[in-house]
């Protein structure tokens, strides 16, 4: 297959690991590096492309600051170590976008953030009102709270689900290598770089290996887990050197890196998601301006809601039916049932004075919900 081309991408993640920012030997940030790599995101921003940061760093920073000795960390030690890493990896993100006028949002977030639905929909709003806001985003797991039960382990991972909460087209891994290889490079000279992974097969999952440095906490394996969780859900992939400097424009110039390539977008991926994975848990009844608003693209708003069955919770997956009751698709509510009894047929300024709070404009997000080419959806 043709190689895509970066600048045909309108919404990009990029991984970027500890042993890239971090200089081990120092305990400091490689600043040069740093420096060219945001310009390389401010060129992407400028040409009006949506760019989101997972970041690494934390604990590195955080026991450099503290002076810890080399070797392991305890579970506490590394929360600590994060607690004080964490602000000093704020604080360079912010300076080094800065630098270019663009604005830079933390968000840190748990293993439970991008699997419980109320708490993945809570991280994607925010995601999403960043980048209205042309913020770049900068993610991290939240090392200071996260257990060894509750966490992802490695970044790669959690930048494919950020990838996929943020209904990014391409993820970029930047690694200690430029790609995926055959065999091992570092032990086999006639390795072979692979250009293109049209698919994700047990031969793909064979080549993987361990980590190539201290400060990694995943190897090849946990990119080729992140390909499929990517992939999976309509996000490109690639992993390139983060070794040089620039290297999102050495991308961009056609540099040696492998695609991992899926047939879907995010949107299509994400609404097959909606409408025949998750059990629905509510029904909404509208009404027919409703009905036609939905039909056009339109959010369904508390006021074209005219009744409300069933148990659910913000996040769920309900029905919506029409006046006939006929079904007309199926989305994740913003409300949990209760309150949606309170705001059905009001209008949005309502909501907080009926509330109490400035809750969401739409009882579902036109990005949540999935319409029937003919006014129904299948049932499961």
């Amino acid at each position: 297959m043709k190689r895509p081309a970066l600048k045909n991408f309108r919404r990009i993640v990029v991984k970027v690991g500890s042993s890239l920012l971090i200089d081990s030997n120092a305990g400091e940030v490689r600043s040069a590096w740093l420096a060219a790599l945001a310009a390389d995101i401010a060129k992407l921003h400028g040409e009006g492309r949506d760019v989101l940061v997972v970041s690494s760093g934390s604990i590195a920073l955080g026991r450099s600051r503290l002076k810890l000795p080399r070797g392991p960390l305890k579970l506490e030690e590394s929360q600590g170590a994060a607690a004080v890493g964490q602000i000093a990896l704020a604080r360079i993100w912010s300076e080094v976008l800065g630098a270019h006028g663009i604005g830079a949002g933390q968000i840190l977030v748990t293993l439970q953030d991008t699997e419980e639905r109320r708490r993945y929909l809570n991280a994607r709003s925010t995601i999403a009102k960043l980048l209205e806001w042309r913020a770049v985003p900068v993610i991290n797991e939240n090392d200071t709270v996260a257990t060894n039960e509750i966490r992802y382990g490695d970044n790669d991972r959690l930048a494919a689900r950020v990838a996929t909460m943020a209904s990014a087209d391409l993820l970029i891994l930047l690694s200690d290598i430029d790609g995926l290889y055959d065999a091992p490079p570092g032990a086999n000279p006639n390795a072979k770089l692979i250009p293109i992974v049209e698919s994700v097969t047990s031969e793909i999952e064979g080549m993987a290996g361990e980590a190539e440095s201290e400060l990694s906490r995943g190897g090849m394996f946990t990119k080729i887990e992140a390909a499929k969780i990517a992939t999976t859900s309509g996000t490109h992939m690639l992993i390139a050197s983060g070794k040089i400097e620039h290297p999102l424009q050495a991308i961009a110039d056609g540099g040696r890196c492998t695609w991992f390539l899926t047939p879907a977008n995010p949107v299509t991926a994400r609404k097959r998601w909606i409408a025949g994975s998750l059990e629905p848990k509510g029904t909404l009844t509208i009404d027919a301006g409703a009905v036609a608003a939905l039909r056009a693209g339109k959010s369904l708003l508390p006021a074209g809601v005219i009744r409300i069955d069933g148990q659910f919770a913000r996040g769920d997956a309900v029905v919506v039916r029409g006046p006939d009751t006929h079904e007309i698709g199926r989305g994740l509510v913003a409300y949990d049932a209760e309150d949606a009894e309170k705001i059905k047929g009001r209008s949005s300024p309502d909501v907080m004075a009926i509330l109490g709070i400035s809750g969401r404009a739409e009882m579902i997000h036109r990005d949540d919900l999935v319409v029937g080419p003919s006014g129904a959806i299948p049932a499961k």
